[in-house]
């Protein structure tokens, strides 16, 4: 435990975990952010979801795979700090970083399975941040996913992880290596447990602006949505507030709590994260979760 947080961080393997048909309970349902290209706003997008999940009353667990970077641990750790320091009330979720092994990705899935394992015991929604990179780690925090949520900045260049698309007609020519991947661990979950996987590809940091390149990313997504299985959701404008609350660990569900005085701009991207958080549990939100 970090002494200065109070986020409890095992880097550690008592024993391999039972297998998923042996856990005690009902486990968690599994929201997974993933994305091989870094950047694209997985970790600010799965930080408001956690807050969003806890402030609707759900136990939630959030798990960290991006060991080398670990921007949700970071988060969280900003989060827990400055609820301490300025005695702010703010929900935290049950929290593991999993450190990658230096012997071998055996050691690796054997510490990500214990984390769900200990999770999935006292939360219903695990959360997981992947690293922007293709790793065994990340491919089998994929394959556990209930719901994969990709999010992908609005452009052709975050697009062609995703498909390769004809520059005359913008018609879908393949599935590139993202969305390859994401088919192989679906078929992974499929003969584990005959679970299916929820896939939502999140059109981030949107303009505010109709251009030519919005309609036409949104012509080939529509087309490549019915091809590979994905839903789409709009995720966060471009606005420095999200960008700017990383270092403070809050989200734009707390403004209230710390006493920040809501401007036009505020209400306008919370109206954001209530539409990110009907899309990822498939259902409204609670308005007084997002008070």
């Amino acid at each position: 435990m970090n002494e200065k947080t109070g986020i409890t961080i095992p880097a550690e393997v008592a024993s391999p975990p039972e297998p998923a048909a042996k856990r005690m309970g009902v486990p968690a349902r599994m929201i997974i952010f993933g994305n091989e290209k870094g950047g694209s706003g997985k970790s600010t997008l799965a930080m408001h979801v956690v807050v969003g999940l806890l402030r609707a009353g759900h136990k939630v667990g959030s798990i960290d795979v991006d060991s080398r970077q670990a921007t949700l641990t970071r988060y969280l750790e900003n989060r827990a700090m400055i609820a301490d320091t300025k005695g702010f009330n703010l929900p935290l979720p049950e929290h593991r970083l999993v450190i990658r092994s230096e012997r071998s990705p055996d050691e690796d899935a054997e510490r990500f399975n214990q984390a769900v394992d200990a999770l999935s015991r006292t939360c219903n929604v695990v959360v997981v941040d992947t690293p922007g990179s293709d790793a065994p780690l990340s491919r089998l925090a994929h394959s556990y996913a209930d719901t994969l949520v990709t999010p992908m900045n609005d452009s052709f260049v975050d697009l062609d992880l995703l498909a390769k698309v004809d520059p005359e007609t913008f018609e879908v020519i393949c599935p590139s290596a993202y969305a390859e991947m994401v088919w192989e661990q679906r078929k992974k979950r499929m003969a584990r447990d005959r679970g299916s996987i929820d896939w939502i590809v999140v059109r981030n940091r949107l303009s505010t602006l109709d251009t030519r390149n919005k309609r036409n990313m949104e012509k080939v997504l529509d087309s490549l949505a019915k091809r590979i299985g994905f839903r789409t959701a709009p995720g966060f404008g471009d606005r420095v507030i999200f960008r700017e609350m990383f270092l403070s660990g809050l989200t734009l569900l707390d403004l209230r709590d710390t006493g920040t005085k809501l401007t036009m701009s505020h209400i306008a991207a919370r109206q954001e994260v209530r539409d990110l958080l009907t899309a990822v549990v498939s259902g409204p939100v609670p308005a007084a979760a997002l008070a």
